[in-house]
């Protein structure tokens, strides 16, 4: 099976690895006193506690697995290298929505750290992959599973 190439900015890899230093530390301890003391309460054949914890500890030794292969395929997009000249990933796009008359700001990021309430989409998305290496002045259309949406580019800064 081929490895893929997993793109972040350099916030997006410094949240992962906080997150993973927490699981790791203080999150792996809770569960690890949860299983402690479901323990105690005696059968663990019958015990919904224990089996609760050793769930919750299977799920949490997955995703410190999961973070781990995240950072360790990860490509960081270095900010000094952001062109500002065309959308790509670190970069803000200021976009006009013809069919709702507005101004949206895209944050375009790596698959891994997409946040639709911070409106942060993916260069893998289907508007991201559509604005990938447009300029400004551009105008881009796009199928999306809501229809055929039509942008065009107002501004490119970095993140």
């Amino acid at each position: 099976m081929e490895e893929r190439e997993i793109v972040l900015t350099e916030d997006g890899y410094k949240k992962l690895e906080e997150q993973l230093a927490y699981l790791k530390g203080p999150k792996k301890m809770e569960v690890a006193e949860r299983i402690k003391v479901a323990r105690e309460f005696g059968d663990i054949s019958e015990n919904s506690e224990y089996d609760e914890a050793k769930n919750e500890q299977a799920l949490l030794e997955s995703k410190i697995l999961e973070i781990e292969n995240t950072l360790r395929l990860a490509k960081v997009v270095d900010d000094d290298d952001v062109s500002i000249k065309k959308v790509g990933v670190g970069v803000v796009v200021k976009v006009h929505d013809y069919e709702y008359d507005e101004d949206i700001e895209y944050s375009i990021v790596g698959a891994a750290e997409v946040d639709i309430a911070e409106n942060k989409i993916s260069n893998e998305s289907p508007v991201g992959k559509a604005l990938m290496g447009k300029k400004k002045n551009d105008e881009v259309e796009v199928e999306t599973p809501g229809g055929i949406m039509k942008y065009k580019i107002l501004n490119i800064t970095r993140q």
